[in-house]
């Protein structure tokens, strides 16, 4: 099993930033890929960031690419997101998966998942 924790989530202006981070803990050996994934009440939930650091592939959604970095710690421990120039569009509940290998970004697919933590940007 794997366990996920995310926090770092709150509230700032449009043009901010935030990093939220993810605690992952268990049994990682098997887990290839970390990822963030948000949504909003009423719609699916979608794919932010990805990273496979031991296949080398990162994956970013076209919304965020430019401004979103997902990074890991060297342990593979901590999962990071740093956001900048948020916009109003960006406030979701952001979770943090884990799954054995690279499946794009259907939700379905994804093997773990973290609670949430909630991100408002305000115009």
């Amino acid at each position: 099993q794997v366990q996920l924790v995310e926090s770092g989530g709150g509230s700032v202006q449009a043009g901010g930033s935030l990093r939220v981070s993810c605690a992952a803990s268990g049994y990682l050996y098997s887990i290839n890929c970390l990822g963030w994934f948000r949504q909003v009440p009423g719609k699916e939930r979608e794919g932010v960031a990805a990273l496979c650091s031991r296949v080398g592939v990162t994956r970013y959604a076209d919304s965020v690419n430019g401004r979103f970095t997902i990074s890991q710690d060297n342990a593979g421990n901590t999962l990071l997101l740093q956001m900048n120039s948020l916009k109003p569009e960006d406030t979701a509940m952001y979770f943090c998966a884990a799954a054995y290998e690279w499946v794009g970004f259907n939700p379905k697919r994804w093997d773990f998942w973290g609670q949430g933590t909630q991100v408002t940007v305000s115009s």
